[in-house]
């Protein structure tokens, strides 16, 4: 039996709603989120991929395989259906849910996600990247070359993390808003982002990556239930991104919220209501 750790929050008799996060990410959510989820009424369960946390590395996982790890959380938690949302590289996963268990889900929600990757032909140049969002380096890299995109990690989590011991916020302020207060004094924000940006972490990174730039598994076009593409006004590769999703799904909706690439509470607030409003469109329970 595979092993997968979660966590959940909010109301027990809340709407569920499977959340599932970034690429690198954690179960572990700041208070502010617990907080918005709590007071939007939702049950949400927010487990760790493979490779991440608690939850053992599965080599070779594709994007589809998220579904079947999802209705097996789904049915030890006793729910028929659900939501489910997924932030960054959280997307593709939970449109594999949306197109795969299609009887289960009731809506889907992409935060600043991605659409299927190209890791074809050579290494991807900046110029590559800007001209066309399917190429991406950091794929390309855990396909063909896993030990830069290991060092690749490793650079950019010390990166990160100096600037929290230098007294940043365990995360980048909205535009124009005023930084956090420092990440360094707070043991439960350091735990948070040592789960994220620890070497724990490469593996599900490295996995997702790899799952990102091969064949997904499934086909956009099944995406048939009500799905939302939300993106930041100042987050460029989001947005087109949300360009090439839409696209593929045509009965998908792009919606645009002032803010970077991950929602500022308002907006996170935004995607909670609407995932809660189309449950009960949907006329969907638990």
């Amino acid at each position: 039996m595979k092993l997968l750790e979660y966590t959940l929050y909010g109301p027990t008799d809340g709407f569920p709603v499977m959340s599932l996060g970034g690429s690198p990410s954690t179960r572990w959510k700041r208070p502010d989120v617990v907080e918005s989820i709590e007071a939007t009424g939702l049950r949400m369960v927010i487990p760790d991929r493979p490779g991440y946390g608690g939850s053992p590395r599965q080599p070779g996982r594709s994007v589809a395989d998220a579904a079947t790890d999802v209705a097996n959380l789904a049915d030890h938690l006793g729910w028929s259906t659900f939501a489910v949302t997924g932030g960054s590289g959280g997307g593709p996963h939970a449109l594999a849910c949306a197109a795969l268990l299609p009887d289960r889900i009731t809506c889907c929600a992409v935060v600043g996600g991605i659409a299927p990757l190209t890791t074809d032909g050579p290494e991807p140049t900046e110029d590559d990247e800007a001209s066309d969002p399917r190429q991406s380096l950091t794929a390309w890299l855990a396909v063909h070359d896993p030990a830069r995109f290991r060092a690749r990690f490793a650079e950019g989590a010390e990166q990160i993390m100096a600037a929290v011991a230098a007294g940043g916020p365990e995360f980048p302020p909205a535009p124009g808003s005023p930084p956090g207060p420092p990440a360094r004094d707070d043991d439960a924000a350091m735990a948070r982002l040592t789960a994220t940006f620890g070497s724990g972490s490469v593996d599900g990174c490295l996995d997702d990556n790899i799952a990102f730039g091969t064949p997904w598994g499934f086909n956009l076009t099944d995406v048939r239930v009500p799905t939302t593409i939300w993106h930041g006004t100042s987050d460029e590769r989001a947005r087109t991104h949300a360009v090439l999703l839409t696209e593929a799904m045509p009965a998908a909706e792009s919606i645009q919220y002032a803010g970077g690439h991950v929602p500022p509470a308002a907006a996170y607030r935004e995607i909670l209501e609407w995932l809660r409003g189309a449950t009960n469109a949907t006329g969907a329970g638990r």
